[in-house]
């Protein structure tokens, strides 16, 4: 019996017991006030939110951050920040996310919705919390600045596209049209070959302070990019445009000379 009290202990007092815990109680906590609303509106901003929360929790171990926990730190406040009011502002702007338009009223798949987000959340930002949650005193290697170099890349990337996509939605005479500009005339998603390379990036400088296993880590950003390409991400923006512009005869050949996500691979 004391055994197991004693592991039921060293589970409580375990980081990542306990970021998990705020994970999922973040996620569950937004999900019964969208529910009872019936909106959409708070997930994306909650995913952001709880992203800044998990890697400033991680403090409470380490209070005193090294150069390479500092700058990880900050890169991920600073995508989360970005993207989260990017993104809130969006769907106030158009009133709705459409990827919840079968969701929003039914609960249960809504709470499927929301456990994802938590799970998703967790898996990307566990090499980070890895780096974060403990001690660190192994110098800068080159690693780190490759890691660091992917994440300014993906993050600029994604930021000009975003950008590039709001200004052509907001001028009238582009309403019903596909956008086919700047960076999204090499990539039909380059806001999502960003967004991968960035978590990439921030694999990499955490692998730094990794030892043994802890290496597999590098299956999170997989994850991600695996989610991305093949499920939620890519797949229903295709289908979309298929749907809308599917008969159009530029759209077709946008498809057919522009690659889904790196520019000129096909």
């Amino acid at each position: 019996m004391g055994s197991k009290a004693s592991k039921m202990l060293d589970l409580l007092d375990n980081p990542f017991f306990e970021i998990a815990t705020v994970d999922f109680g973040i996620q569950f906590s937004a999900f019964i006030v969208s529910a009872f609303l019936k909106t959409e509106k708070f997930y994306d901003i909650t995913g952001s939110l709880t992203y800044i929360v998990l890697a400033h929790l991680c403090t409470k171990w380490v209070p005193e951050r090294s150069m390479r926990q500092t700058i990880q730190s900050g890169m991920i406040l600073t995508w989360a920040v970005r993207l989260g009011t990017f993104l809130f502002i969006r769907v106030l702007k158009s009133g709705k996310d459409r990827r919840f338009d079968k969701v929003r009223g039914n609960p249960k798949l809504f709470f499927v919705y929301w456990t994802m987000q938590g799970v998703w959340i967790y898996i990307t930002l566990l090499p980070s919390l890895l780096l974060l949650s403990r001690p660190d005193f192994a110098p800068l290697t080159n690693r780190d600045y490759l890691g660091f170099s992917l994440w300014i890349l993906g993050f600029t990337i994604e930021v000009v596209a975003d950008f590039q996509k709001s200004v052509f939605t907001n001028m009238p005479e582009n309403k019903g049209k596909f956008i086919n500009t700047g960076l999204w005339s090499i990539s039909r998603h380059p806001n999502y070959l960003g967004e991968i390379l960035l978590w990439f990036g921030l694999y990499f400088s955490s692998s730094s302070t990794f030892k043994g296993k802890e290496i597999l880590c590098v299956l999170c950003p997989i994850f991600d990019m695996f989610l991305i390409t093949r499920f939620s991400g890519i797949p229903p923006l295709e289908k979309y445009g298929l749907q809308k512009w599917g008969r159009d005869p530029q759209y077709i050949e946008y498809v057919k000379k522009t690659s889904s996500l790196i520019p000129y691979l096909w």
